[in-house]
């Protein structure tokens, strides 16, 4: 497409004057377009749960309000990374906090590290955290490339949230990673554990490259789409216990659930958006913009996950453990 119409299109795009049913017919095509691809080769607030999280939940029957399946995947990440009271648990890259905060409630004997790279994010779980008189949680921030925990930090279980997919050295990232479990002692008496959830397409890996489009500009860039069976690739320092794939439906619910709220709170989070350009000396019209080019975000993953009845791109689940120490 010839740069002067697509500038033209993605302004029509930004003012919102582009109607919701053609922008999903456009959305579907792009998705059909990357299958066909592959197979040759501040507004989170009123938009979210009341536990904040950014990322898929969990509609087992569909009906479900965005607030219960929030905490439906929640409890499937306790109960698959067979987490119990008492435990050191670090949630790594742990965003708005979503998972700190319910396993620190959920787990108040456990104590709760959660590693963000984000200064705003630290503050805002520290804030949540002490409304609510939640002394078990902690938050650090640091970049996962670099940070070290001391000799004396070792963790039973590590869950990361959908935090690979920004992430490209697999096998130096769970390295890394397996150097901070608690050893798996030779008679099994004590196992730890690493739970990682991510997004994925069931076959096909792919880097999202910066002239993928509008998508890859304004919220991929850089990004790594995985396929469901890629970190299968990486245990020379952790075993796969197991994994799981659920289907992109759960997702597809929970981005239109999002949906929902925004366009409710739409004339709130347009003053709040706006309010925020100012502070950071930009014109107003941006944070309008940010408001729909969020909409376009919601509705385009929305269609992506739902394609072909969710079977092609899903959530992957994943359970990992350290190798056992052989005895010299």
């Amino acid at each position: 497409m010839p740069r002067d119409v697509t500038e033209f299109a993605y302004s029509l795009l930004d003012k919102g004057l582009v109607p919701d049913f053609i922008l999903r017919i456009i959305i579907r095509a792009l998705c059909r377009q990357r299958l066909r691809t592959i197979d040759h080769g501040s507004l989170f607030s009123p938009v979210l749960g009341p536990y904040a999280k950014y990322s898929s939940c969990l509609y087992p029957t569909g009906r479900e309000t965005l607030e219960q399946a929030e905490i439906l995947m929640l409890d499937s990440y306790c109960e698959k990374a067979q987490l119990t009271d008492g435990m050191d648990v670090l949630d790594l890259g742990c965003g708005w906090g979503s998972l700190s905060i319910y396993l620190a409630q959920k787990y108040p004997k456990s104590r709760i590290i959660g590693l963000s790279n984000s200064s705003t994010q630290k503050l805002y779980i520290d804030a949540i955290a002490k409304e609510k008189g939640l002394n078990n949680v902690k938050i650090i921030t640091g970049d996962v490339n670099i940070f070290e925990f001391g000799d004396t930090q070792c963790f039973d279980r590590i869950l990361s949230i959908e935090m690979f997919e920004h992430m490209k050295n697999y096998e130096v990232l769970l390295r890394k990673i397996s150097t901070w479990l608690r050893p798996t002692s030779a008679d099994h008496a004590h196992e730890s554990f690493l739970f990682v959830h991510l997004f994925c397409h069931k076959m096909t890996p792919y880097h999202f490259e910066q002239d993928d489009g509008w998508m890859a500009q304004s919220f991929f860039t850089g990004g790594t789409m995985p396929s469901h069976d890629l970190l299968a690739y990486f245990q020379s320092d952790l075993t796969l216990v197991r994994s799981w794939y659920i289907n992109g439906r759960h997702y597809s619910r929970t981005l239109e659930a999002w949906l929902e709220k925004q366009d409710r709170n739409a004339k709130a989070g347009i003053k709040e958006l706006e309010k925020d350009a100012i502070s950071k000396g930009l014109d107003k019209e941006e944070g309008r913009k940010a408001f729909y080019r969020f909409r376009i975000f919601y509705m385009a993953c929305s269609e992506l996950f739902a394609l072909n009845g969710g079977e092609e791109w899903g959530i992957g689940h994943y359970l990992f453990k350290p190798k056992i120490m052989q005895q010299s």
